[in-house]
């Protein structure tokens, strides 16, 4: 992760928006503000049912399924189910409403949250050792390689299991599930390109209906059998594990599945606000899954011979059907979100540099986060279609699914807490209990789903691994990269020295792109070696990345006059913002400097790496960065550069 600097505001006015100083007093301001609605809560509530939440609800179709095989091959059945409901119960208490809803929630950056915001914040703390601070930098990556693996999961697992569905009533439709999960899963990454508007108005009202319609299903199993209610003490969990621990810490990967998707809650929170998500889960979410769930026991308790398809024994012969469209059209849905969720991530990491320039494209012409990465659509979309044609079924991509998202929430706990104590000013007699208890339930969940590596858990960790690679090789090369350009390049101190000695300065308005912005670009080196000439104006041009979402107006620009000519200018913009060189340059009036882009020449060195004998990368690395960066977008498309006004200037550059 690259040097976060703090964002010019006091401590003081970070911590004031972000935590009180008494962890019970954030206890709560929670819970009363999530019992207060207000303004267009209803709008923002049904929206987020449709994007935060779509992955977190449709767990119901497989994860007591999967916790009650998991647990009922060595332990009575009746024991079994009580006790994995108990333990789902519990988990979406803790694990969901204590540590993200109530807890985690709270460390906003600006607004926005993600494991990358978290990060952040953690890394501006006051008083974190170097080692530390590289510690945090790396657990971003992780979190982020993570990520990405779990969005090539989840639609494969959560499409799957709903077609599934068809085969419970009859055999006849079992062969046509896979193409017809594939035929849903390419329809879906094709129809990326064109945006998610359209389709956004009705995803939260569909949601609705779901949730609707899995809560009145749970109620009818209840009635049938309340003693499944019982299972709201953990008195039954906590038998499960003293009677059988080791079958009941195998369960455990199984349970966790019903918690998948609580990441959004956190990462969507920039996009509809702490309040909406909140409400949305504590007043919808929250009851119609544990209605749904608690009916899913009760079924199981009167026909344990349904297991296998324990979500769909709920519903009446005649509503099977319509109920698999239903989930379908669901699952469908959280697939969208975690496909957007990683189009966001990347973008951040694009920004950050932690990957390397990628095509980002805007779906809306009013809304920031509605962007399309087709480099990435790409991947995903052969890396779902793949997983399909290896597992074949939710059961086999159950295995596979879970560690990814568990490797994120330990992630997520170590660095929350980290801001508590350094940033929220939390004793540490109150952390290390409250967040050490929250580490344990992760790591256990970690732990467990480590026991299906082999099974599958590895498919996961493969493509993190991947992806952390690619990163981790992308921040060390283009970091050897700026320091062999810094090596070899000019003080610009220097080069203002000898300006008047050039023997043409031509008319005209020259910007030279630069990733440092005291010394004399590349291009600029070169145009003045070949061309023998300076343009009357040279603006030496450094963008900048800054540790929060969005950069206000007033400090887009930054303008230093250096004399005979020459002006520096840095462009500040925030990982969830797309650079536009032209655009910031408007704002350069403001400053006595009117630029016109359309009559500007912009300047771009375009180096060719080739390996060095002597590289503080091996050889295998620098053969991974020359390719990576051979591969990156063009300066010029990524800055938005006028294709017209545009002069490349390539040399070559030994890393």
């Amino acid at each position: 992760m690259p040097e976060i600097g703090a964002d010019n505001r006091p401590v003081n006015k970070i911590l004031s928006e972000t935590s009180p100083n008494d962890p019970l007093e954030q206890i709560s301001e929670a819970v009363l503000h999530s019992a207060q609605p207000h303004g267009r809560t209803s709008t923002l509530t049904i929206a987020a049912l449709g994007v935060v939440f779509g992955d977190i609800g449709t767990s119901p179709l497989y994860a007591v399924r999967e916790s009650a095989l998991a647990a009922g091959h060595h332990v009575a059945i009746q024991s079994a189910i009580m006790g994995v409901v108990s333990l789902i119960v519990w988990a979406l208490f803790i694990v969901v409403t204590l540590k993200y809803v109530v807890f985690i929630m709270r460390a906003d950056n600006d607004g926005e949250g993600g494991v990358l915001a978290l990060a952040s914040l953690a890394h501006r703390a006051q008083g974190l050792s170097r080692p530390t601070k590289l510690a945090i930098g790396t657990a971003a990556i992780m979190g982020l390689a993570l990520f990405i693996g779990d969005g090539m999961l989840t639609p494969a697992i959560s499409v799957l299991s709903a077609v599934e569905g068809l085969g419970t009533e009859s055999h006849f439709f079992t062969p046509l599930i896979i193409p017809l999960t594939l035929a849903i899963l390419i329809c879906l990454f094709a129809v990326q390109a064109r945006g998610t508007a359209i389709i956004g108005r009705v995803f939260g009202p569909i949601m609705v209906v779901w949730f609707v319609i899995i809560g009145i299903l749970g109620i009818e199993a209840i009635v049938r059998a309340p003693q499944i209610l019982l299972a709201i003490s953990p008195y039954y969990g906590l038998m499960l594990f003293i009677e059988e621990p080791w079958t009941a810490f195998v369960a455990l990967g199984s349970v966790v599945l019903a918690v998948t998707g609580c990441e959004a809650l956190y990462a969507d929170m920039g996009h509809f606000g702490r309040f909406p998500i909140r409400f949305a889960w504590l007043v919808i979410v929250l009851p119609m899954v544990l209605l749904n769930y608690f009916g899913q026991g009760a079924a199981l308790l009167l026909a344990p011979q349904k297991a296998h398809f324990a979500f769909y024994a709920l519903g009446p012969s005649w509503a099977h059907y319509p109920l698999v469209i239903l989930a379908t059209m669901a699952t469908v849905i959280a697939s969208q979100a975690v496909i957007s969720g990683v189009f966001s991530i990347t973008r951040q990491a694009v920004q950050l540099g932690m990957l390397p320039r990628m095509e980002i494209r805007h779906t809306s012409a009013t809304d920031y986060g509605q962007i399309y990465v087709p480099q990435m659509n790409a991947y995903l979309a052969v890396g779902v279609v793949l997983i399909v044609l290896i597992f074949k079924s939710s059961n086999a991509l159950a295995a596979a699914y879970g560690i990814a998202v568990t490797g994120v929430m330990v992630l997520s706990t170590v660095l929350v807490a980290i801001v508590a104590h350094k940033l929220w000013r939390w004793k540490l007699r109150f952390v290390a209990p409250v967040f050490g208890l929250l580490a344990l339930i992760d790591v256990a969940f970690l732990a467990s789903n480590a026991l299906k590596i082999f099974e599958g858990g590895w498919l996961p960790l493969l493509i993190a691994s991947v992806v952390f690679l690619i990163m981790n090789t992308w921040r060390m090369g283009r970091r050897v990269q700026l320091e062999r350009m810094r090596d070899q390049s000019m003080p610009l101190a220097l080069l203002l020295e000898r300006a008047e000695k050039t023997p043409v300065r031509v008319s005209g308005t020259a910007v030279f792109l630069s990733a440092r912005s005291d010394v004399v670009p590349s291009a600029l080196l070169h145009n003045l070696k070949h061309n023998k000439v300076l343009h009357e104006r040279i603006l030496i041009t450094q963008v900048m990345v800054d540790d929060v979402p969005q950069v206000a107006a007033e400090r887009r620009l930054e303008v230093e006059k250096l004399g005979k000519g020459f002006y520096v200018l840095h462009i500040h913009h925030g990982y969830f913002e797309t650079p536009d060189v032209p655009k910031a340059l408007l704002n350069a009036r403001r400053f006595g400097l009117a630029v016109d882009p359309e009559t500007t020449t912009f300047f771009i060195g375009r180096d060719t790496l080739i390996p060095s004998e002597n590289s503080p990368l091996s050889h295998w690395r620098s053969w991974l960065y020359i390719k990576l960066a051979a591969n990156a977008l063009s300066p010029a498309r990524f800055y938005h550069l006028p294709p017209n006004r545009v002069v490349e200037m390539g040399a070559q550059l030994a890393i």
